[in-house]
């Protein structure tokens, strides 16, 4: 069941960015793919999602991360919805339309 969030989040993040999927699970420190990869922590932590999940998601992609890492992209996602009312936007609407 979370895996089909997990898929959908993905998909949904990977549009915003107009980046294509593959690209999040590749170890790139570009801009870009770093805040799509937090993003998608952030949504999924916040669906609730354990994060044990998340990084198994992750590592089936072929991009290992540890726990305090996923921790880490949710603050920063967490501070940019606190304080950009179009990012809060954009990720209620991502919320909003995932469903299981």
């Amino acid at each position: 069941m979370k895996r089909d969030i997990f898929d959908q989040y993905l998909d949904k993040v990977s549009a915003l960015f107009s980046i294509d999927k593959s690209e999040i699970f590749k170890k790139n420190k570009k801009r870009e793919f770093v805040d799509a990869r937090y993003l998608l922590y952030y949504l999924c932590f916040n669906r609730p999602m354990q994060i044990s999940y998340i990084q198994k998601y992750m590592s089936e992609n072929g991009y290992d991360i540890k726990h305090t890492s996923i921790i880490h992209g949710v603050g920063i996602v967490t501070d940019k919805v606190n304080n950009d009312r179009d990012y809060m936007t954009i990720v209620r609407e991502i919320a909003r339309t995932v469903s299981v």
